[in-house]
């Protein structure tokens, strides 16, 4: 494990000494955590963009077009 010394405004390290807190977690967890989170969602943004990438607009409307149109049923619309 890697120890990290980050630099905070003190009104910022008080927002987080206090969720944690609340949170019932050390600051360490919940700063982990945020990370951790942050990661993920950049890390989902890039894949989406890699498939975004390599999608064929022409194919997805001819896939679409083969879709019957008809109203959803209303045991459809519970889903």
């Amino acid at each position: 494990m890697t120890a990290l010394s980050v630099r905070l405004p003190d009104s910022l390290h008080l927002q987080l000494k206090l969720l944690a807190q609340q949170e019932g977690v050390s600051i360490n967890q919940l700063v982990t955590l945020a990370v951790a989170e942050k990661v993920t969602a950049l890390k989902t943004e890039d894949y989406l963009l890699e498939r975004a990438a390599k999608g064929n607009r022409e194919a997805f409307l001819a896939v679409l077009a083969k879709a019957p149109k008809v109203e959803p049923s209303p045991e459809d619309r519970l889903l």
